[in-house]
Order: C-alpha cells, then structure tokens, then sequence
C-alpha cells in the first residue's frame, strides 16, 4: 500500500472510530451561541468545523498538531545546512499527528519526485491561454486539467465501499501536491521569462526543487522556499481556502476540483491576492514620499493619508488574530540572518513599528498587527522574484500541503456533506420581533 499511506491507514482508523463515539455520546451538547451580527458578518467565530490539522489561537498563534511555529523549527527535519525545517515534514506532521524522523521526510521528497510528472495535455491547456491571463487564473485553469488523471472519480464510477473513500483521495493529494510546482514554475516562466522552462532536478527536495524550476538557484533562496511553503500551509479550516475545499470536498468532489475551489477563494484580494497588495501599497508609498527609504514619520502621515482616503493598510489586521502573527515573525527573523540591510526589507519593520499605534488609536480595529502578508512580499523582491502577481500562486503551492491533508481526513473520518441552513432577513427580522418582552 506504501509506507506513508500504511501509516495514515493506521493512524485514522481509530481516530474516526473515537469521532463515531463522541458523536453517538455527546452529539446534542451544545458548542455555543451565535448572533445576528455574525450570521451576517461572515459567520465570525461560530465553531460549526472540525479540522485535524491546525489551530488558530487569537493571541498564541497557529499550532500545527499543538506545535508552534518556533517548535516546528526547532523540531522539523532540515536540509543539510539549512536552518528553516522542510515542508515535507509538516506535510507529515499533519498527516500522521507524529513528528516525522529525517528517513520519513526523504521518503516524501522521494515519492513526490517520482510522481511529479505533469502529463503534457496541461501544458498544451496553458499556452493557449494570452500570457496576460492572471497567474492563479492559470493555475486554476492547470489543475482543472489535471483532473483528468483523478484516481478518486474514476473509483467512484466504478463502485467503491465509502470506508475506502480515503485511499484514492490520499493518491490524488500526492500526486497533485506532487505536480503543483511544476505546473506553477511553468506558469511563471511562461508569463515573465518567455518560455524558458527549467527541467526539475530530481535530486532536490520539493520546496528546493520549486526554486530551481523557478529559475533561483541562491541556497538561501532555497532556504526561503522551504519556510514559505512551510509557514503557509496551513490556517485551520475556517478561512476562505480551507474552507472552500471542505466545503466542495463534502459533496465527494475529487482533490483536484475541491482544490480549484480552494484556490478561487485564495485568488481573493481578502485572502492569498493581499500579499500582492502589501507590496504595491509599499512601492506606491516610496514613490509618492520619494525614498527607498522613508522615515518613520513620512510612514505615519502616509498611513494617515490612506486611512483618510478610506482604504485599508494592506498586511495589517486578521479576522482571528489579536496579535502579530507568528508566521510575520518568522519571516522577520529570517529576513535578519539573510538581508537585514536591505531598504525594503527595513521599511516593512518601520511599518511594523509605526503602523500599529496608529491602526489602534482610531478605536475601529480589534487586531492593529501585522499577519504574514506583510513581510512575504518584501523578501521574495530581494531576491529578484518581482512579479507581484505571482505572488499567490505561490502561497496556493503551500496551502496545498493542508487543505489536501485535511481532505484526507474528511474523508476518512467519514464526514458528510456541507449544508448549513439559512434563513431571509425577513426570517431574522420575525425572529426579533419574537424575542421582544411584551408589553
């Protein structure tokens, strides 16, 4: 059956089967009370999933399986000379709930190398598309493609028991997760270096290998490749990405169009496309000021200025979060080991000294700090990666690593379909009236 999907076999088995009990035993007790204000503000905090993988904290953080962010670093396997841990590991992690050993991790670098072939229809799908058709619109479009190699519909077409559902899921998230960065790198050097496509090197572990095909052969850059991908892939599952391929995933969609799904939400400017957004307010803002280097002073009145307009500081702010994001962090203790002179990269830290004080002083903000979004874009620029709009396509690479997991799980925890109920505010406007005292 193979090593790591033995190893899930095992471990969900008896998960799903304590899922079965809590809810035949505890099904009726209730998680909580919503309001109003949230059934129409985005359903905000409403406990109504159940991801495995990753949970968001509103002051500790993301945990990934109770991990933070520092933990992983400190426990994740790394690449020989590398101090950011490899994305195959977490990828490990969340599948099996068990830190991965350094045998483990190869082992991932090694399937996916082998099963990262891209079957040549999807290539061909690509370049009939005009080169300015948006990066994740492409890449939308290559997986839809892809999905003609779907192991999981053609298992259900010709019959397959329902506790088995997760064994031609789990070979559809493999082998996509395997593909997806070639499918990105030929998307990037078919858009921004004329078709000069880049061969991949086998030899070379997924996030590195990523790099390579991307044209950035600089180690560090490597080093760079193997957090980002690490540090995106998962946010629990109640944002737009996660939630979208859940939610498609529940009616018995296959990987390939409930990752799609997924990767439509992330296209959103409130969700993946605001990393593009940090950087160009960014650039925009040197440009009006006319330093690469503005003061912390010149950023406030900017800042002021934006907000006076009506518009938002992009980077700032999360729905959950009520501190600075773990993930900024660690893009910042990176960016100090490998480019702490650079202008850039010290106008981001200024924002984060500025902007905050500020954001908090207009009494409309509940989360002033910074989420990842805000320092990414600052340091793929360093190393020559400019092309903004590439951007999500990248983070879309990293969210794979989660959201296939977790439909790994749905699917062997046996969870149904998706259909909450909804009402009119008709309905919300009788409900109102009911709960008034009588006079």
């Amino acid at each position: 059956m193979g090593v790591l999907k033995n190893k899930f076999h095992e471990v969900s088995g008896p998960v799903a089967q304590e899922v079965k009990s809590l809810i035949k035993e505890h099904g009726n007790l209730e998680l909580g009370t919503y309001t109003i204000d949230q059934a129409y503000g985005g359903m905000k905090e409403i406990k109504a999933l159940v991801t495995e993988t990753s949970l968001l904290d509103s002051v500790e953080g993301i945990r990934f399986r109770g991990y933070t962010i520092p933990e992983l670093s400190e426990k994740l396997p790394k690449a020989e000379g590398c101090t950011e841990p490899l994305p195959e590991g977490l990828f490990y992690l969340m599948l099996t709930n068990e830190l991965p050993s350094h045998h483990d991790v190869e082992h991932i670098s090694n399937t996916w190398a082998r099963r990262s072939i891209v079957p040549h229809h999807v290539f061909k799908t690509l370049d009939v598309l005009p080169k300015t058709t948006h990066p994740m619109t492409q890449f939308s479009i290559a997986v839809m493609a892809l999905q003609t190699e779907s192991i999981f519909a053609k298992k259900y077409r010709d019959g397959i028991s329902k506790k088995d559902y997760w064994d031609p899921m789990f070979e559809d998230s493999m082998n996509l997760i395997a593909r997806l960065p070639r499918i990105a790198a030929y998307i990037y050097r078919r858009t921004y270096h004329n078709d000069k496509h880049i061969e991949p090197d086998p030899n070379l572990d997924w996030a590195a290998n990523f790099a390579h095909m991307l044209g950035f052969d600089n180690p560090s850059f490597k080093s760079l490749m193997r957090l980002y991908m690490t540090i995106h892939a998962d946010h629990e599952g109640g944002n737009v990405s996660a939630h979208s391929t859940h939610l498609v995933g529940s009616a018995l969609s296959d990987a390939y169009l409930s990752f799609t799904a997924g990767m439509n939400g992330l296209a959103g400017p409130l969700h993946g496309l605001a990393n593009q957004e940090v950087i160009r307010w960014v650039m925009q803002m040197q440009n009006e000021i006319g330093s690469k280097s503005p003061s912390e002073e010149q950023i406030a009145d900017y800042i002021h200025k934006t907000l006076t307009e009506g518009k938002v500081v992009p980077g700032y702010g999360h729905a959950v979060l009520r501190k600075t994001d773990p993930r900024f962090t660690a893009q910042m203790e990176f960016a100090k080991k490998y480019c702490p002179d650079d202008e850039l990269v010290n106008t981001v830290w200024r924002i984060y000294k500025v902007a905050p004080p500020i954001l908090e002083s207009t009494g409309k903000i509940k989360n002033p700090w910074p989420n990842v979004d805000a320092h990414s874009g600052s340091l793929l620029v360093h190393y020559g990666l400019v092309e903004y709009d590439f951007y999500t396509v990248l983070f879309g690479v990293s969210r794979a690593l989660g959201v296939l997991t977790s439909l790994c799980w749905d699917r062997a925890l046996g969870y149904g379909i998706e259909r909450p109920k909804s009402v009119t505010t008709e309905w919300i406007k009788s409900y109102i009236a009911a709960k008034q005292p009588k006079v």
